[in-house]
């Protein structure tokens, strides 16, 4: 058995290939989800899941339990599966006890004991979240040796625009550049929440047609004119009604816009554009993938970068700083997030 990827992973449940033992862990609970679901959906037949199929639940549950289970046999069938979800709820899963093992008194935990010896009849999931096992451990490296361990890793926020265009293509339509990336500002690198939005704009969309930026604003309530893109795109031009619009706009529906993302957001792109300017290479290709965006973006660096020296915007990098500590209360005063905003965009502008 091995470590695998998705992938790597996908390919195998698909070909019914099961092992005895899968540990998904990782960070990325989406793919954890998702692998954990497909198994629960596809490895047993409708008929046999009635009496072959256990799920349970971490905090509900322990490693004696799991592993009575896991050592039963299957009820007329091949295969019997016993998933747990939320496994790093359970509190005993890497607990040590002494076994003998040839005659020889050894110390493993329950869960590796079992892995030594597996019963190849029993399909063993965990879905071990959020976290993963020590790799310096025994534990981790018997469930390497005798099953398949996939480690579910978070996206950077760079690749989130990518993933999001290839699982629409997968659904067979298509997103625009800008569309990925307003859906990635909003919803962060949530790629469950992510799914879920798109999930809701693919049932109103035929097959090759476009989910576009009015489809994302639509649909997860972003004002088509106020919002941090169109700000960001303000600021960018120097379009100093424009930006104090949106920023009037921000101070009077501050739970809607809340400082700490906006700050972080407008950080990011304006960190991105002193790397524009450190660049000897200014073709399109090469600012696409220094700044890691969709060469659809790079003429607004272009843009943006004519109206912002490099000493401008390492002084706006500075204020974004100031500013996203005063919004979090530190040496702010009596001061209204509002009026954070107005100085904020004041300074950045002139």
């Amino acid at each position: 058995m091995a470590k695998k990827s998705f992938e790597e992973l996908l390919v195998d449940l698909k070909s019914k290939n099961f092992s005895p033992i899968y540990f998904l862990e990782g960070e990325e609970s989406y793919f954890i989800d998702f692998i954990g679901d497909y198994i629960t959906e596809n490895a047993l037949d409708g008929v046999d899941k009635e009496f072959n199929q256990t799920i349970l639940y971490g905090k509900e549950t322990d490693m004696a339990t799991v592993l009575n289970s896991a050592k039963r046999f299957p009820m007329m069938a091949d295969k019997q599966l016993v998933l747990i979800r939320e496994a790093q709820e359970v509190k005993d899963i890497d607990k040590v006890v002494k076994v003998k093992i040839n005659g020889k008194e050894q110390e493993l935990s329950l869960l590796e004991e079992y892995a030594k010896n597996a019963l190849s009849s029993t399909i063993l999931v965990f879905c071990y979240k959020y976290k993963s096992l020590d790799k310096r451990k025994s534990l981790s490296k018997t469930l390497l040796k005798f099953g398949v361990v996939f480690t579910s890793e978070k996206l950077y926020d760079n690749k989130i625009p990518a993933w999001i265009e290839s699982y629409c293509k997968k659904k067979k339509i298509g997103i625009t550049p800008k569309a990925s990336v307003l859906l990635t500002e909003y919803v962060g690198n949530d790629l469950s929440r992510i799914v879920n939005e798109l999930d809701k704009l693919v049932i109103n969309k035929k097959t090759g047609e476009d989910i576009n930026d009015e489809d994302i604003r639509n649909n997860i309530g972003i004002s088509k004119d106020y919002n941090v893109f169109e700000l960001q795109n303000a600021i960018a031009r120097k379009d100093v009604l424009k930006a104090n619009q949106i920023v009037n706009h921000f101070a009077a529906n501050e739970k809607e816009n809340p400082m700490p993302m906006v700050m972080g957001i407008l950080y990011s792109y304006f960190s991105k554009l002193i790397l524009y300017h450190t660049s000897p290479d200014k073709s399109q290709s090469s600012i696409a993938s220094l700044l890691k965006v969709n060469p659809f973006f790079v003429k607004d660096y272009e843009i943006a970068a004519k109206n912002y020296p490099p000493a401008k915007l390492i002084r706006i990098v500075s204020y974004l700083r100031e500013y996203d500590l005063k919004s979090k209360g530190v040496d702010a005063g009596e001061i209204e997030k509002g009026e954070l905003y107005k100085e904020l965009i004041f300074k950045m502008l002139h």
